[in-house]
């Protein structure tokens, strides 16, 4: 049985993760769990799967989930999230966090030499190189759940990663695939949380709705593949069946396919490098009907460019660009400010900043906290 630790067991990646585990008995164990504040679904959770490490935010709730259970070592706060990642007796660590919070579980799992099943998109736009250095150092796996990554990461196998010349990362474009700048200062929050596709947690929906999700992947893709950015295409592909492909040198591009639901891509990682069956929707071609391409309009959806912009200077402006993202997005969320006000204030915290470059784990926590603090000042 493959012994799993699952870092955000109560968001979407988490709880479709317990649901292939569910479905699965006989091939994992559940070793740990965390969650931020739903403590009554985690607690569900721990009584269904019985892990050795529960972790949640606060310590009043970790205290009462002790009193419930009585065989499982509640923790709480980030050292109780990094024992999940770590201690549980874990093969593998799927760490499905939102957010920068990600970032210091998945250093200390792979100091640990626990293989990863990376849906935290934040360990990577941050901390990449440093990431990336660490899992070569320790020979753990890095295994890529989101799904445009899963799909790149399917078409490489058995290609030892040679004779690549363009990853091609497909977008569905959100829910204003086509609006103008004009357009967009109309667009409300809920209509922001209306994807066309996904079904997602909502900081991720508003990042789908401004393409900073797939700045993000393309940023993550390029420390995952050790591959230049300009080497990474983005494809609007409002369909969402294909979900990346892989042009080599000779022309050939291989793709993988599939209906848009996570459940897939979070299997494979968990039983790779093998495959096993499974009860979800099959894809079929034939109702579908087409499928059709378009160019993202960078011009419209600023983040994109400055994803690209961000990962080629290098440094610690990648960290700037997701720090300033998710505190905007909180307050585009809260109703704070405006959709198009997202982009435009990024923009002009990352043209202030003075970058650094040679970055260990303290700096980027460092930089993360004196960004956002900024954007608390300069934006909210």
């Amino acid at each position: 049985m493959k012994k799993i630790a699952i870092l955000g067991s109560t968001g979407s990646i988490g709880t479709q993760a317990l649901e292939v585990i569910r479905n699965n008995k006989d091939l994992f164990q559940v070793t740990a769990l965390t969650a931020g504040h739903n403590i009554d679904l985690i607690a569900e959770q721990i009584k269904e799967f019985n892990p050795k490490i529960a972790a949640v935010s606060k310590e009043e709730d970790a205290i009462r989930l002790k009193k419930l259970f009585k065989n499982t070592d509640v923790l709480y706060g980030i050292e109780g999230i990094i024992s999940a990642a770590k201690d549980s007796g874990n093969d593998i660590t799927l760490n499905s966090l939102v957010g920068m919070i990600g970032l210091v579980p998945t250093h200390a799992a792979i100091e640990a030499g626990k293989d990863i099943a990376l849906a935290n998109k934040e360990t990577l736009v941050a901390g990449g190189g440093l990431i990336m250095d660490l899992v070569e150092k320790h020979g753990v796996k890095m295994i890529p759940v989101d799904s445009e990554h899963s799909a790149i990461f399917q078409c490489l196998q058995g290609s030892e990663h040679r004779n690549i010349k363009t990853l091609k990362l497909t977008a569905s474009g959100g829910p204003f695939r086509g609006y103008s700048l004009e357009m967009l200062k109309q667009v409300t929050l809920e209509d922001a949380l209306k994807h066309p596709n996904w079904s997602m947690g909502n900081k991720i929906t508003v990042d789908s709705a401004t393409l900073m999700n797939k700045g993000l992947e393309v940023i993550e893709a390029r420390w995952l593949f050790d591959i230049p950015a300009e080497n990474i295409e983005v494809i609007v592909h409002p369909q969402s069946i294909i979900h990346s492909m892989v042009e080599f040198v000779d022309g050939s591009v291989l793709a993988q396919l599939g209906v848009p639901d996570m459940k897939i891509p979070i299997q494979y990682a968990l039983t790779y490098p093998d495959r096993i069956r499974s009860g979800f929707e099959k894809l079929e071609l034939t109702k579908i009907g087409s499928l059709t391409f378009e160019t993202p309009k960078k011009t419209v959806f600023k983040t994109l460019q400055m994803a690209y912009d961000a990962v080629s200077k290098g440094g610690s402006y990648p960290i700037v660009l997701n720090a300033a993202n998710e505190v905007l997005v909180r307050f585009f969320l809260e109703r704070k400010i405006q959709f198009l006000d997202i982009q435009n204030n990024i923009l002009k915290i990352m043209e202030k900043h003075n970058p650094i470059w040679n970055l260990q784990l303290d700096d980027i926590i460092e930089i993360d906290k004196d960004i956002r603090e900024r954007v608390l000042v300069e934006c909210s």
